[in-house]
């Protein structure tokens, strides 16, 4: 939890204090993940559907009890964060707001085999700008960085810097 809040003041420069992270507004969605990612596994599966249910209630962001999510995961600004049940999120990674790890669609993911994996599996250090959107079960490699709007739809190799085509008036 130390480790938590020392993310929250090294990567929000609006928070100065251990104590200041206490009250950072995505902190109880990352604390809440974990314990209902342990009751999910336990296979307490509805403990945990509402557990997470409260922590987007109370954030805006939405991770499935069954995404497994690294250490010193940082999202800023939350709201419409949404990380799917089969996703695979690393160590160090940063999301911003309306980030989106998600599947294709039903109609894509119901012919796939059971336990196949249907959401996106990232590296460390990777780091999402507002708006991102990965579908699929792609990889992202380490070190990535993908840019406020961007779609990915296919595996990033390690070091991959992926950026919306900016609109002009």
């Amino acid at each position: 939890m130390r480790e938590d809040l020392r993310t929250i003041v090294e990567r929000d420069p609006s928070i100065d204090t251990l104590a200041e992270a206490l009250a950072h507004s995505t902190l109880p969605a990352v604390w809440i993940h974990r314990v209902a990612h342990a009751l999910y596994r336990r296979g307490h599966r509805i403990a945990a559907r509402l557990l997470t249910n409260l922590a987007r209630v109370l954030t805006g962001v939405e991770i499935h009890p069954g995404a497994v999510i690294g250490r010193r995961l940082f999202i800023d600004h939350g709201t419409g964060v949404i990380i799917g049940e089969t996703a695979v999120v690393g160590e160090d990674v940063t999301l911003y707001q309306q980030v989106t790890l998600g599947a294709v669609g039903w109609w894509r993911d119901n012919r796939r085999d059971a336990g196949e994996r249907r959401h996106p599996a990232v590296g460390d250090r990777v780091t999402f700008g507002a708006g991102a959107t990965v579908l699929g079960p792609v990889e992202v490699g380490d070190d990535s960085f993908v840019g406020a709007t961007a779609l990915v739809v296919s595996d990033l190799p390690a070091g991959s810097k992926v950026l919306a085509v900016p609109r002009t008036a």
